[in-house]
């Protein structure tokens, strides 16, 4: 998650963090008639707040002079009194967060006042424009108001937000949010800032942060009902434990413009036409000639029915281990591929993932399950003999694309295998590779693909982030060398890239029994896509060092 400070709704400067420059402009004004022995100051406050994030977006602040009456005469006895011996003048502030002009609602004498107060602010790498200050009055009460334009950070990733100013939060919630709801028990608030329809807090976390949410969630239940959500994150910018409360009609799962179901009906009629296709070697060496001769697609349906076996299973252990966990899932999309079949299955997280524990187990009940039968199979491919004598032909070298399948081989196989002497195996053996691939490029850590859900319930959202980054980067250089890898790094750009969408709690972490499950799966995977280095005659490895 990335954090955005923007200047807060309604509070005094103290309850909002750190101001980057802070200038105070006071003015006296002589009272007119009707206002014996009384004068009016006008005290303006601004501040400049830093701006960070990703993916800004214009938004707009007033800024607010208002202006206070005073006794003339005993004007600095009453400021010692009030403000110390050092005040020499009170300030009000005033910064309204709105898309308008804000408005003030008291009111003290029926004279109308005006006033012009002109204020520049310039801090070290931010300019802020000129504000020309035009005061009115309403009541005796003088009002400024100037539109500054301020930088908006990104809604919860994966989340619609609705901003509008009917579900802001209002400054009296957010004292009952402060005083009544965190604690010293739970999460001692010490500031506050704005974030997006929300309110992000900083502050010190008490106890377990498990415990903590479950008390401070009650509380808000109990004081608002289901109006608002909470959000337990830890902030990636000095990796302390932030609360954020957000109104729940502004998270809304992203809809799409065509239902789901018939998309990934449509995808998935192509993935089985791909998977009939990538085991029909005639066709696929002149794919044009696919349509003039389609009939030589049920050559293929064998392999098809053990890879979509695989990735079937895959999807079963997701939604099993989803419904366990109370996780809602989209309709899966089934990527077609020519070279491999398929790129196995895009599935939409729609609610909110209650920690880092559900997550991993969400993840990695996929990988796990198709892993698992995969192995089986390749492991059955290559003890069984073909069905008809004779099986699928191969050159051994095939198998140093896979440092899994390959040492496989070179332990079950034994001296039958040889490089340039021609093999006959079971196609099982195949059938069953293309499904651990498939298992194997969704368990890279990278983006939204189920290895990056399990790097960051495993290490968190700042080292998964890092992790995702290095990983698409490898995908890209592999780009160079492997079609394969090519199209499943662009497919990562466009559809699964991330951010992930924050969990209710993310800063307990898993249990040991899940990380190494996931550490597990990881490991399979990058097994699964690394070569095999080594000959598989030993004579070769003599000669080389002889000639050598």
């Amino acid at each position: 998650m990335t954090s955005l400070l923007l200047p807060p709704p309604q509070a005094a400067a103290a309850a909002y963090g750190c101001c980057h420059c802070l200038l105070l402009a006071s003015t006296t004004v002589p009272a007119r008639s009707g206002c014996v022995g009384r004068a009016s100051r006008i005290t303006l406050a601004l501040r400049c707040l830093p701006i960070t994030g990703h993916r800004l977006r214009s938004r707009k602040v007033a800024c607010q002079a208002t202006t206070e009456t005073e006794p003339e005469g005993n004007g600095d006895e009453e400021d010692k009194k009030e403000f110390g011996d050092d005040a020499s003048s009170p300030s009000v502030y005033n910064v309204a967060e709105a898309n308008g002009p804000g408005e003030n609602d008291s009111s003290l004498d029926n004279k109308d006042e005006t006033t012009n107060a002109e204020a520049a602010l310039l801090s070290s790498g931010d300019t802020v424009q000129d504000m020309d200050a035009d005061a009115t009055s309403t009541n005796g009460i003088q009002e400024n108001v100037e539109v500054i334009e301020v930088a908006s950070g990104s809604p919860l990733p994966g989340m619609k937000q609705q901003l509008d100013d009917s579900v802001r939060i209002p400054k009296a919630t957010i004292d009952i949010l402060k005083d009544q709801v965190f604690g010293f028990d739970t999460f001692f608030v010490t500031s506050q800032e704005p974030y997006e329809g929300g309110v992000l807090f900083k502050g010190n976390l008490r106890g377990k942060p498990a415990k903590s949410y479950e008390k401070i969630t009650s509380r808000l239940q109990n004081k608002f009902g289901d109006e608002y959500k909470l959000f337990l994150l830890i902030n990636p910018e000095d990796e302390k434990p932030v609360a954020v409360v957000i109104p729940k009609q502004t998270l809304q799962p992203e809809t799409t413009a065509v239902p789901e179901w018939f998309a990934a009906a449509a995808f998935g009629l192509v993935t089985i036409f791909t998977l009939l296709l990538r085991n029909v070697p005639v066709l696929q060496e002149n794919l044009l000639s696919t349509f003039d001769n389609l009939e030589l697609l049920k050559d293929g349906l064998s392999g098809a029915l053990v890879t979509g076996l695989i990735i079937g299973v895959h999807e079963i252990g997701h939604i099993l281990a989803a419904r366990e966990s109370g996780i809602k899932l989209g309709v899966p999309y089934f990527v077609p591929s020519w070279q491999i079949g398929s790129f196995g299955g895009i599935t939409r997280i729609v609610n909110i993932v209650r920690n880092r524990e559900d997550l991993l187990k969400l993840a990695a009940a996929g990988p796990l399950a198709g892993f698992s039968l995969g192995f089986v199979l390749l492991l059955l491919g290559f003890v069984l003999p073909p069905s008809d004598g004779l099986g699928l032909v191969i050159d051994p070298t095939v198998f140093h694309e896979s440092f899994l399948v390959g040492g496989l081989a070179k332990l079950l196989l034994g001296d039958v295998l040889k490089e340039g002497t021609q093999l006959s195996i079971n196609p099982l053996v195949l059938w069953a590779w293309a499904g651990l691939l498939i298992n194997a490029i969704n368990s890279i850590p990278a983006g939204e693909l189920d290895g990056g859900r399990i790097a960051l319930a495993m290490w968190g959202r700042k080292v998964s982030s890092r992790i995702s980054s290095l990983a698409i980067g490898l995908l890209g250089v592999a780009a160079l060398f492997n079609d394969v890898a090519f199209y499943w790094v662009v497919l990562i750009f466009f559809l699964q890239r991330g951010p992930i969408a924050p969990l209710s709690e993310e800063i307990t972490d898993p249990e040991n029994s899940y990380i190494g499950i996931g550490a597990a799966i990881l490991l399979f995977g990058l097994l699964v896509c690394l070569p095999y280095p080594f000959p598989f005659d030993p004579s070769q490895l003599t000669d080389m060092d002889f000639n050598f």
